[in-house]
């Protein structure tokens, strides 16, 4: 017996031994710990500065709206151009602005300079994320997707541990909130690189290369398979109504926990969260790797709901931890079953055309739901936004039971292509 045989299909280590699919998740690794690191100290000086829930909501808008806004244009630029020199543009960007923020909170600039600067971050991650998440799965087995999709969940929210521990690390040594940013400039390299030496796959497109229908051509595929559709509308009412507390983290914990956004308690509380969330999506493709990820899907979102109403309520610190915890591993546990299902239900010429709406639905929704919720904290706290996410989490624990749809929804084994686009890919 081989020792790829050994290996069950479908776990996070039958994923890691496809070669380009390993460098490039290191890389990804490397580099997500500096925009982590970024992401968790830009809403959080925000908050100190300012005192508001509201602009914290603005800035997560101005960063991530352009998933809602752009995402299915820069699907059709995924399947027309060259991923390889698309994806490492917009690094070569995003590198670019992160040196400009550095620069602008050392200079004193204005506070509107930040929003605009984070646009532009936003718009270039936009630009580049279909073209890199469709090439992901081509590069392993179709059927070790799954282990994929896990490790590059656990990627996100391993670096969103390690980038608060980094930032928290540098600034015992001194180093501001410029020279933060600035660190995080330097590790868009650490992916940029990579992605020159393996090269990204190019798959032919899934639709029409011209025209207004080529932005359509993910709508139309969703719609025809209700397997992708239920999955998307669940993910973008979850993201909506559940999950604005992510973005307000500094102000949900200022409000209901009286914590600085800015001091240690704060920054363990987000690491301790990011803890769970990093063992719940690699729990997907390890020791949930024989569970039905429909069933995981449904209870996860009944967990969800449990543990937000709890979190909701508490006034202690030290109780937050444990909950904390808890809430971070059901919340990417869904998250990681639902775009698993979403990507087993693709055809690899789809996943370009399709991946724009997840997305959307992901990452998309997530600032309307903070520019909602903002307002509405600074008017009457944290307590009764979280109470309405955990209410719609029970809902979407029933609806998004896709054990009650067709076996036509999905797509079956026979009718998978069996090689990628660009050659066979072999264990290593």
């Amino acid at each position: 017996m081989s020792a790829t045989d050994t290996v069950r299909h479908g776990t996070a280590r039958a994923a890691l031994r496809h070669r380009r699919f390993r460098i490039l998740f290191i890389g990804a690794t490397l580099s997500n710990v500096g925009t982590w690191m970024q992401n968790f100290t830009l809403p959080a000086y925000i908050d100190s500065v300012t005192g508001s829930a509201s602009l914290v909501g603005l800035l997560v808008f101005v960063q991530l709206g352009p998933l809602l806004l752009l995402s299915i244009p820069a699907g059709v630029l995924a399947d027309r151009y060259d991923r390889t020199t698309l994806v490492t543009s917009m690094q070569a960007v995003m590198m670019a602005m992160s040196v400009v923020l550095a620069l602008s909170t050392w200079s004193g600039a204005p506070l509107w300079t930040i929003f605009v600067i984070q646009g532009i971050i936003g718009i270039a991650n936009t630009i580049q994320a279909p073209a890199f998440s469709a090439s992901i799965p081509l590069l392993v087995d179709r059927r070790d997707i799954p282990g994929a999709v896990s490790l590059n969940s656990a990627m996100i929210n391993g670096s969103r541990i390690l980038g608060p521990t980094l930032a928290a690390a540098l600034a015992a040594l001194g180093v501001g909130i410029p020279g933060l940013f600035a660190v995080n400039a330097v590790t868009y390299l650490f992916l940029a690189i990579p992605i020159v030496l393996v090269r990204l796959p190019n798959p032919g497109g899934a639709g029409p290369t011209r025209g207004l229908s080529a932005l359509t051509t993910g709508l139309r595929l969703a719609r025809g398979r209700r397997s992708l559709s239920r999955v998307l509308v669940s993910m973008s009412v979850f993201s909506l109504v559940c999950l604005p507390y992510i973005g307000l983290f500094p102000s949900v914990a200022r409000l209901n926990l009286g914590l600085d956004p800015e001091g240690p308690t704060y920054k363990f509380l987000y690491i301790v969260w990011g803890l769970g969330a990093f063992f719940g999506s690699i729990a997907v493709g390890t020791v949930l790797s024989g569970t039905s990820r429909r069933d995981v899907i449904v209870r996860g979102y009944g967990l969800f709901a449990i543990f937000l109403a709890i979190f909701a309520v508490l006034r202690s610190p030290a109780a937050a931890f444990p909950v904390s915890a808890a809430l971070g591993f059901v919340y990417f546990m869904t998250a990681t079953a639902l775009v698993t299902v979403l990507q087993e239900n693709l055809f690899d010429r789809e996943r370009a055309s399709v991946m724009p709406l997840w997305f959307m639905a992901f990452g998309g929704t997530i600032p309307f739901g903070n520019l909602i919720a903002g307002p509405i904290m600074d008017a009457i706290g944290a307590r009764w936004v979280l109470g309405v996410g955990a209410v719609a989490a029970v809902g979407l624990s029933r609806w998004t039971d896709l054990d009650r749809l067709s076996p036509a929804d999905f797509i079956a084994a026979e009718d998978v292509e069996p090689a990628p686009r660009d050659g066979p890919t072999r264990l290593l």
